[in-house]
């Protein structure tokens, strides 16, 4: 019997296992020695129109939309204020220059943790409901920051409305595998990955004209109104996407349709589920580890996190010292300074509209060329090889061009080749996580941004520190030196020993390839989502999110 099947221990004949696709289909075992059955839920066929695969594509783009906008909008109060810092501290007294960087990163500090339980929890109760609680958490903290008094309550303010608004983060590359087909996620990804990077650049613009035309108290105020409209958006558009969770509902549903017709049944399921699986204890003990559990033991995680970390701790080093090259070398006001923020939005939405365009495209062809038909998360990396050259290209520009002080526009060259590689590495390792770990996006996601959010906090801390001592030229160059030593071997790395690592994996989905001999009867009780048939039971047990139901 296969071991990916729904029904993982031979099923006993006095105690009969049913499938039930609907409540219409729902059967009992009439033998009058049988014991009550156990009810498998699943899908109404392939083709169920409540299957979030199946959804119209209005509906899902409704969707990628929306998790997109909330994905966008706390990474612009991430940055907002980095032109608004002199204000802040001129008000507050501060003097310490890793007090005045903390006053930005700190929020990224929240990106690091939050995720590694809202991630989970979504798996428990819904992205939806995980998602919208956690903005409105986000929203609360950032409207208080607005009205600090003193720099102890901005800071903490700042890590606890980060906590809040990382929820998109891992949630929103969860809704994307629960909606999108594999060889339909590329456009869906390009578009969702942008808005983290392309938020923080369209902040410190906005931020910069509010400080010099109001105070930086309106800097938070403002992010705040726009984030009322996004979850107004949310709560209308927004639809539950988590299988599990949307199955669970029907299973309770048909419980309480039997109960009600005295049926003997003595357990239903879902498809997703073991026995014991649903308690709280357990799907809390499987569940909040299961983080720290891929961060742990999973090669993917770890090498994709080390390298996503060194490009978000560049990305937000870059955010925070743009102000002051073009303050100190540059000369020029907090508004006009602020403006160099368009090159890095360029770099970033040029480089991922292109990317949108052709990912799609290029993987259908890498499975039909090399993969038989059959898809594999390595046709994803590509887009990697022009990523992992525009990076060191642009921060060698940037740092020698700002230290001779040639024309600003060389500078701007050479920042938005860094947005350019920042965009390119990013989307190319989300997506191929997002297939690899498709059923546990959330939480591979959640892991793999923790690292990232630790770097993103650090590095703007040691920033000021470095360019005092090195200059801009000599310091970005270091910077390049080990993005190229980490970054140019990754896309090459993996695309030779990618499929050989996910075949240990704990948790990573299994490749398509492998042959699966099947009864009829365990065919019929098979979950109809092609991700889910292929996600591999942990050494550990069953998980309770897994295809799989067992005998009693």
């Amino acid at each position: 019997m296969d071991p990916l099947s729904p029904i993982t221990s031979p099923p006993n004949p006095k105690r009969p296992i049913t499938t039930a696709n609907s409540e219409d289909t729902a059967r009992e075992d009439k033998h009058e020695d049988s014991e009550p059955d156990i009810i498998v839920v699943d899908w109404d066929g392939p083709d169920d129109p409540a299957n979030p695969k199946n959804w119209k594509y209005s509906k899902k783009w409704a969707s990628t939309v929306i998790v997109s906008l909330f994905t966008f909008i706390s990474p612009v109060s991430s940055a907002m204020v980095a032109p608004a810092t002199s204000q802040i501290v001129e008000e507050f007294g501060v003097h310490s220059s890793v007090v005045q960087a903390m006053m930005t990163s700190v929020f990224v500090l929240g990106y690091a943790f939050g995720p590694l339980f809202l991630g989970p929890m979504s798996e428990i109760w819904g992205r939806s409901h995980v998602l919208q609680l956690s903005n409105l958490f986000y929203l609360v903290w950032n409207l208080a920051c607005g009205f600090a008094q003193n720099k102890e309550q901005l800071i903490a303010f700042r890590l606890l409305a980060g906590i809040g608004g990382s929820a998109p983060l891992s949630i929103g590359g969860g809704v994307l595998s629960d909606v999108w087909r594999v060889e339909q996620r590329g456009r869906a990804s390009a578009i969702y990955s942008l808005a983290p990077l392309l938020g923080p650049v369209i902040g410190p613009i906005c931020g910069g004209w509010i400080a010099m035309r109001s105070t930086w108290r309106w800097v938070f105020w403002s992010t705040s109104i726009i984030d009322v409209i996004v979850q107004l958006a949310g709560l209308y558009y927004l639809n539950e996407s988590f299988a599990p969770f949307l199955l669970g509902k029907k299973a309770k549903k048909l419980r309480a349709s039997l109960l009600e017709r005295n049926e003997r049944v003595k357990e239903v399921r879902t498809v997703y589920e073991t026995k014991g699986s649903r308690q709280w204890k357990h799907i809390f003990r499987v569940a909040l580890t299961r983080p720290f559990a891929l961060f742990a033991f999973e090669p993917i995680i770890q090498l994709f996190g080390v390298y996503m970390a060194l490009i978000y701790g560049v990305f937000y080093l870059f955010l925070t010292t743009i102000p002051q090259i073009f303050s100190s070398t540059y000369h020029q006001n907090v508004g006009i300074g602020g403006l160099h923020y368009i090159a890095l939005g360029i770099g970033l939405s040029g480089a991922s509209q292109l990317n949108a365009r052709y990912m799609d495209r290029i993987y259908i062809w890498l499975r039909g060329r090399y993969g038989n038909g059959v898809g594999r998360p390595e046709f994803r990396l590509p887009s990697m090889l022009p990523g992992t050259i525009a990076m060191p290209l642009g921060l060698l520009l940037t740092g020698w061009a700002a230290q001779n002080k040639l024309h600003w526009i060389v500078t701007d060259i050479g920042i938005a080749f860094v947005g350019m590689g920042v965009i390119l590495n990013f989307q190319a390792m989300q997506i191929y996580i997002l297939d690899s770990f498709t059923l546990h996006a959330a939480s591979a996601l959640a892991a793999v941004s923790c690292l990232r959010s630790l770097a993103g906090f650090g590095f703007p801390l040691f920033a000021p520190s470095m360019y005092d001592t090195l200059g801009y030229g000599k310091g970005n160059t270091i910077l390049a030196c080990v993005a190229i030593v980490i970054g140019c071997p990754a896309p090459f790395v993996f695309w030779i020993y990618g499929e050989k690592i996910r075949h240990t994996s704990r948790f990573a989905r299994k490749p398509e390839s492998q042959p699966r001999a099947q009864s009829s009867k365990e065919t019929s009780a098979q979950s109809s989502d092609p991700d889910v048939e292929k996600a591999i039971v942990p050494s550990g047990g069953p998980d309770p999110e897994k295809a799989s139901t067992h005998s009693s």
